[in-house]
């Protein structure tokens, strides 16, 4: 055991260091990210040498289970595949530079109606596509108008990392918890309205208190910057595929599909369409540059991360955790205690390790209140650090190629008033539910 447990904090350490000191390699002209190959190595050394009994990762990885990873990425990059796509066909980008152009009037105006148009379409699609399509716009319009870029930067990436709770597919670890508790669509958004709700309004208003001065400043005039849908084909054919996938979504406990096969299945159906519109067209890019963007490192970053779940798990490690949530006798405590927790140990190890491990602790809770808890935590862990979220170092590594000075200080500094503001507000929402 003290084996398991030594080698899985040198993973993690491991891929902290990575993170902070070299996040990506590049050779021959292409770039690698580098954050998962030290979790990696320590599952390989696991699977090879005799540390721990595989018997029931083995079941579980060729199982039908809802605890089955491989079902969970395979939803994780059907969605992502659509929102890609969507994205290369211009569609955020049409949408961000008509929401500038109409409202650049003033800051407050421009702040709050880009507050409004990331958080609705964060909800739908994904939280990290946003945030890596919104930046450059950001950056953009900052750098023209003469206005301080901060604001409307951690604006977008706490807007992003707040709304993404609402629907399970809005995050990976939503996805994780949501499918193996078995929280059908409806339920989870029943739940999750409310402390989405209470957490979006004290976003708003936290950041507006953070930075009404800057807000305050006049915007520059410049030109509207030309705007065009790259290719309105793709763009409705993908916006169809969207819809269409969220409402079965919605409906997939009542039609009895699971929600990785409705995925699976759109975004097949979407890979041929554009795949047979290339070949008509003859131009590769239409298919190349979606799957290039895929999230491929999340394959074996989150296999990795359960494959030494498992291994902690044969020791009874996240029985013991249990254990201890557990025996808090006060309900209410409870879930502030799992809520506040998870917020925590995200900026320890990152949100899907720690979604992968609390996955493990929640088992036999007989309060779901926690695990909606847990899932809050997970989205919320993101705001305080760039450690949070994969998608916080993404946004980091923006900032710091666009010469941004925003590092790790300031972030924890302005992350650590919001966290604490929303936590609040989520804790509330949590005892009403």
């Amino acid at each position: 055991m003290t084996l398991t447990i030594i080698l899985s904090i040198i993973g993690i350490l491991g891929m902290l260091f990575c993170i902070f000191k070299f996040p990506n390699v590049k050779i021959k002209n292409h770039i690698f990210d580098t954050f998962y190959l030290p979790i990696l190595i320590v599952a390989i050394i696991f699977l090879i040498f005799p540390i721990f009994d595989k018997t029931g990762l083995f079941n579980i990885l060729f199982s039908n289970s809802k605890l089955n990873p491989l079902k969970i990425l395979v939803l994780f990059i059907s969605i992502s595949f659509i929102s890609i796509t969507l994205d290369e066909a211009g569609f955020f980008s049409y949408i961000a530079v008509k929401f500038i152009n109409r409202f650049k009037a003033n800051q407050y105006t421009l702040f709050l109606s880009l507050y409004i148009l990331i958080s609705i379409l964060t909800i739908f699609t994904s939280n990290d596509i946003v945030i890596l399509t919104f930046t450059p716009f950001i950056l953009y319009f900052s750098k023209r108008g003469n206005i301080n870029p901060i604001p409307f930067l951690i604006m977008e990436f706490v807007a992003a990392n707040t709304y993404s709770m609402l629907l399970p597919i809005g995050n990976p670890t939503n996805i994780y918890l949501s499918s193996i508790y078995e929280l059908d669509f409806i339920t989870y958004l029943s739940k999750m309205l409310l402390p989405t709700l209470f957490v979006g309004i004290a976003s708003i208003l936290i950041l507006l208190l953070l930075f009404h001065k800057e807000l305050n400043k006049k915007i520059e005039v410049f030109d509207d910057k030309p705007v065009h849908i790259n290719n309105q084909f793709i763009c409705i054919v993908s916006l169809i595929h969207l819809a269409l996938t969220t409402i079965l979504l919605v409906i997939s406990n009542y039609i009895n599909i699971e929600m990785w096969i409705i995925a699976l299945s759109f975004g097949i159906s979407l890979l041929l369409f554009i795949t047979i519109y290339g070949i008509i067209k003859k131009n590769h890019l239409y298919i190349s540059r979606p799957i290039r963007r895929l999230p491929y490192t999340l394959i074996p970053f989150i296999l990795s991360m359960f494959v030494i779940i498992m291994a902690l798990e044969s020791y009874d490690i996240f029985s013991i955790i249990h254990n201890l949530f557990e025996n808090i006798e006060n309900q209410n405590l409870k879930e502030i205690t799992y809520l506040v927790a998870s917020t925590l140990s995200c900026n320890l190890v990152n949100n899907i390790p720690m979604t992968i491990a609390f996955g493990s602790i929640l088992q036999g809770t007989e309060n779901t209140t926690v695990i909606y808890a847990t899932i809050i935590g997970s989205n919320l862990g993101a705001i305080l650090s760039p450690v949070g979220a994969l998608a916080g170092i993404m946004w980091m590594r923006i900032l710091k190629q666009n010469d941004v000075d925003y590092g790790f200080t300031k972030f924890v500094k302005n992350g650590s008033i919001i966290t604490i503001a929303l936590l609040l507000a989520s804790g509330i929402a949590l005892l009403i539910i």
